[in-house]
């Protein structure tokens, strides 16, 4: 057995080097696409489009490689020097290095292609993707992890610098689940949130507080969660892996302290095995338990569990053409598929005569309600439950038929049954928001027999990731 494990291992293929590669294109999550000389694509991660370089490949699977730029020859015009000095380490905003303007056109051909490609469908002219107004510092909502293992750099590596201080509050470093990059200063989020970061871990160091290890689950400080939104409103979370009361106090007054503009102090107890809060208990310290929101003259309270579109400029922009397309003239019965808080449902009220939201989360659906109950919107309802389970013949036979659906499910999309449900109601219109296009074309197939898709929306909600959503308008088909 030893004999051929080392037959095997030294039949096994090194690496393959391929010189003078032009990359071709962007491709699907972020990655570029060039090609090898037998015709083979060849997906990276590090260049874009235009760059020409020499490639050693990765895995290689039967119909194509996966690689790594390893020398580049030529830069692509299509570059751009990214701002933040993390970016190569971060991985956070994979198209940094990629001039605005040519990530909305990579983003927009992500698009049609998902449409033309898996959907297979008739397609409209499709209007031209609508670029956010800000390509940095609009993220309402940053969570930082605290480590005393702190992710080293190759430079740092090679020093003879010892780094005897291993303490970090920054990202995960990705594929590495216990390594955190240390931040100074992040792009994503408007002020005072670096100022912030910055100090709750300098503070934390001067307490001589211990920063958390997730491999050995140990160390008081886990997580630190920041929310700004549109009113000025501010929310700081810190998140504790034990109680330590005095410590705790020490800490978060210092905080109250420093940023008296902070509305919601808060804090959690977390000793389970993830840091998620979600079934945890969440403590307010000072100020209030939620921050609001506002749009279009409307308030939402957000507290620490709340959902919200991270761009609130955008998700503005996205809920508008969502009611654009809608269609509507305030005669409509909507169901909102997916409402989550309800805020598109609330933010097209205004225009119809009864809206019906519907979502899985019991948390969203009471948020949704108070927060109707709160603009004093009395034309909607909000039910709870597993889509597939709730939105059947019972529901529809007690709520009637609506005259125009909004879907905006998860990545990944929507269930065959509610598929089948939606063909059987055969509403006049469908309005499909959606932050993955190729489960949208997926679903847009099955529903090609009865709608065609009238217009096609796409719109980036992340400048500098490859992320974009896309909202379609199908029309029943004239028989």
């Amino acid at each position: 057995m030893l004999k051929c494990y080392i037959c095997k291992m030294a039949r096994k293929k090194k690496p393959l080097i391929f010189e003078n590669i032009t990359v071709l294109d962007a491709g699907a999550r972020g990655k570029t696409v060039a090609k090898a000389p037998d015709g083979r694509v060849i997906f990276l991660t590090n260049t874009v489009p235009g760059d020409v370089v020499d490639i050693r490949t990765g895995k290689k699977r039967k119909a194509y490689f996966e690689g790594t730029a390893i020398n580049f020859h030529k830069y692509s015009e299509k570059r751009a020097e990214p701002v933040c000095e993390y970016f190569y380490n971060c991985g956070g905003c994979k198209w940094q290095f990629m001039d605005y303007s040519h990530q909305l056109y990579y983003k927009q051909k992500e698009v049609e292609n998902n449409l033309i490609r898996i959907g297979k469908i008739e397609l409209p002219e499709i209007a031209r993707i609508l670029g956010s107004k800000k390509q940095y510092f609009y993220r309402n909502k940053m969570e930082f992890s605290f480590s005393n293992s702190k992710w080293l750099t190759l430079d740092q590596i090679k020093s003879d610098e010892i780094i005897e201080n291993r303490n970090a509050l920054g990202f995960h470093i990705p594929g590495m689940w216990d390594k955190i990059l240390d931040i100074d200063a992040c792009f994503l989020q408007r002020d005072p949130s670096n100022a912030i970061r910055n100090f709750v871990k300098n503070k934390a160091e001067e307490l001589n507080l211990t920063f958390f290890n997730n491999r050995h689950k140990e160390g008081l400080l886990r997580t630190l969660m920041l929310r700004t939104s549109s009113t000025g409103d501010l929310m700081v979370l810190l998140q504790f892996f034990y109680e330590d009361q005095t410590n705790r106090e020490l800490l978060l007054d210092a905080v109250s302290a420093k940023f008296p503009e902070i509305t919601s102090l808060q804090y959690v107890i977390n000793s389970k095995g993830n840091d998620t809060i979600y079934d945890q208990d969440v403590i307010c310290y000072q100020g209030n338990d939620y921050i609001f929101e506002e749009m279009e003259g409307l308030r939402f309270k957000i507290n620490a569990k709340s959902f919200y579109q991270t761009n609130s400029e955008q998700a503005f922009e996205l809920y508008k053409i969502t009611r654009e397309f809608a269609g509507l003239t305030g005669n409509e019965t909507v169901f909102d598929l997916y409402t989550g808080t309800g805020t598109i449902a609330q933010f097209i009220s205004k225009k119809a005569k009864k809206v019906i939201g519907i979502e899985s989360v019991p948390e969203a659906i009471e948020a949704a309600k108070e927060n109707a109950q709160f603009n004093n919107i009395e034309n909607t309802e909000f039910y709870v439950g597993d889509m597939k389970k709730v939105f059947n013949d019972d529901f529809v036979n007690q709520h009637g038929i609506p005259d125009v659906i909004i879907t905006d499910p998860p990545r990944d999309g929507m269930h065959k049954d509610v598929i089948k449900q939606l063909l059987k109601i055969s509403a006049d219109k469908i309005v499909y928001v959606s932050c993955n296009s190729a489960t949208q074309a997926r679903d847009l197939e099955l529903l090609d027999v009865d709608y065609i898709v009238s217009k096609s929306q796409a719109i980036d909600m992340f400048p500098q990731t490859f992320h974009v959503e896309n909202v379609v308008l199908l029309e029943k088909r004239s028989i």
